[in-house]
């Protein structure tokens, strides 16, 4: 028997999560811009990149209002920008009742608190999941979603509170694995998570820091400059290090874009060769797009740095530690952000 999923914000990833569900043959409904509604209503959604070209419409309604979402939901999953949570669940307040689980796919380490609150004190200790997930998509224009990477384990799924043994995260590996979403069951899914924003905060940092306002290149052909591939490791090196002060071994979850283990241990000189290697099998891979946060610098919105590289400068003032390269980027992130606006 098919799911039901409510996709709350169908912007690139949100979209190409639903698309590939609803074609999979789940019943999904994404919640999104009118524009955005409007062509998947007439043409179906159009998914292209990685993942091949086609057209979606059969399993896929699109709303514009969480309140036009109809019936009740297996699961709903949260993707609108970290910076737009609060309202998003706000106007969502009439799904609470309508839905058996949530799930964030956001790169935060406050969403499922956040999912906890909306659900209240009643439900929200037990019916949110924790989720991670590395597939990128950008949108190309109304009702058209670009598949820009993705790896072999894309996403993972854990009980907050009973780990990978919930049936409910059982349901959800299956379904995303028959959709083509590769995904896991896991434990420790805040280490997960955590890993994750590490990943999130390192690629964004150094991609802004690095590639700038230049259009058309992407993070795989800075990598293969040697002076761009020294500023990720030492940011690497930077944030690896608060991680582990917060109690977490680097696991490489979303291998191989994520290679903290081997960067911890490697000197500098390995470590800047190896990280150009990286960028060649992203380009043989076909993996050239940008982290979503410079994606929103270039086109002048607000970006999700005070969610995903400030909370690694509050550990590490909280831990004592020094992370002048992570500083630096932080900045021309927020100077970028507040001249291009």
């Amino acid at each position: 028997m098919a799911m039901r999923f409510c996709i709350l914000g169908a912007g690139g990833l949100g979209s190409l999560v639903g698309g590939m569900l609803a074609e999979s043959g789940q019943r999904v409904t994404l919640v999104g811009r009118p524009d955005h509604v409007e062509a998947i209503r007439a043409r179906g959604l159009a998914i292209s990149g990685s993942s091949g070209e086609r057209s979606i419409s059969r399993g896929l309604e699109a709303v514009v209002s969480p309140a036009d979402a109809r019936g009740a939901f297996d699961a709903l999953i949260l993707c609108v920008k970290a910076r737009d949570t609060q309202a998003a669940l706000h106007a969502a307040e009439g799904l609470s009742e309508r839905i058996g689980v949530a799930l964030s796919l956001q790169n935060t380490v406050v969403k499922d608190v956040e999912l906890a609150d909306w659900l209240g004190p009643g439900r929200g200790a037990t019916d949110v999941l924790g989720a991670s997930t590395t597939e990128a998509a950008t949108l190309d224009g109304p009702g058209r979603v670009r598949h820009v990477a993705t790896a072999p384990t894309a996403f993972y799924f854990g009980s907050l509170t009973a780990g990978a043994a919930d049936p409910r995260v059982a349901a959800l590996v299956d379904v995303f694995g028959k959709a083509g979403l590769a995904a896991k069951a896991t434990d420790s899914i805040r280490h997960v998570e955590w890993e994750k924003l590490l990943q999130a905060a390192v690629l964004a940092a150094w991609s802004v820091s690095t590639l700038g306002m230049l259009p058309g290149r992407s993070v795989a052909e800075g990598l293969l400059v040697r002076e761009a591939a020294e500023h990720y490791v030492a940011l690497a090196k930077e944030l690896i290090g608060v991680y582990r002060g917060l109690g977490y071994a680097p696991q490489d979850f979303f291998h191989p874009y994520s290679r903290f283990r081997e960067l911890a241990d490697l000197g500098f000189e390995e470590a800047v060769a190896g990280m150009q290697a990286q960028g060649q099998r992203m380009l043989d891979l076909g993996a050239v797009g940008r982290p979503s946060l410079h994606v929103d610098v270039m086109r002048g919105r607000p970006t999700e740095v005070d969610w995903v590289v400030a909370p690694f400068l509050a550990e590490a003032d909280r831990l004592r530690l020094e992370v002048p390269t992570t500083r630096a980027a932080y900045r021309i992130i927020r100077t970028l952000e507040q001249l291009n606006a």
